[in-house]
């Protein structure tokens, strides 16, 4: 069982840059995190190197973003990088105030042009920590999560605590349905509201598209963030939860 209150964000973080004109904005996104006094982050779109940024962009960080926005205050981090190209790559992180006892980026592409992964820690008090990237067509998310749950039934104790969580791509919610069903987990905010939120696009949200499952927890709380100063930096909205832990039978 996790051993302390935890308290959980996700956000796809658009590369690290604004959703309207397009400049960097990696400074205002650290500084929103801390402020959201996080334990563990889970981050989409997170670029861990682009030679023609380095280059162009005079404020690009000298380290990747992952180091960037971990900073000092969340001091173990893992990164799977997914889509790779000739100047660089990016894909899932997960900043934690908690040390990893493992993690690995498990493959997950469909198609060569989609390159997907979900990445996979174990921290410290024996919490399992999934972060996914599902892709764009019903099709492709449909394999992928297959996937998903082969690995989390035969690779996750069914008695561990397992939080999962990021950019699902799925407004349709099929694979809301099969997460809830067939690992037993609770979507945070639908459990708290009866509803997923719905985080995409950030200035008018229409779509659920991000989500916080979790097993062996109790949801204490659950947060939409809405304000201004975080529509501008991503085109998804963040989500919050906090989580106590709780005993599984």
């Amino acid at each position: 069982m996790a051993q302390q209150r935890l308290r959980i964000l996700s956000l796809n973080i658009h590369k690290g840059f604004a959703t309207g004109p397009k400049r960097l904005v990696l400074s205002r996104i650290r500084e929103l995190l801390r402020e959201s006094e996080a334990d563990i982050v889970f981050l989409q779109e997170v670029v861990g190197a682009n030679a023609k940024h380095e280059k162009r962009l005079d404020n690009w960080p000298d380290q990747s973003q992952l180091e960037f926005l971990a900073d000092s205050v969340w001091t173990h981090h893992a990164y799977g990088k997914n889509a790779i190209y000739q100047h660089g790559h990016h894909g899932n992180a997960i900043l934690s105030g908690l040390p990893f006892e493992h993690w690995e980026n498990i493959d997950i592409s469909v198609q060569r042009l989609s390159q997907r992964g979900f990445l996979y820690g174990r921290i410290s008090d024996n919490t399992h920590l999934i972060c996914v990237h599902l892709g764009l067509f019903e099709r492709e998310r449909r394999a992928q999560l297959s996937r998903l749950t082969d690995f989390v039934l035969s690779q996750i104790p069914k008695k561990e605590p397992l939080i999962i969580a990021g950019d699902f791509n799925d407004w349709r919610q099929t694979s809301h349905r099969k997460i809830v069903h067939q690992l037993g987990l609770k979507e945070a905010h639908e459990h708290l509201t009866g509803y997923c939120a719905r985080t995409f696009p950030s200035f008018f949200p229409l779509l659920a598209m991000d989500r916080i499952y979790v097993r062996g927890f109790e949801i204490i709380e659950t947060l939409n963030i809405t304000g201004k100063h975080w529509r501008e930096f991503s085109d998804h909205r963040a989500l919050i939860t906090q989580l106590s832990p709780q005993e599984l039978g």
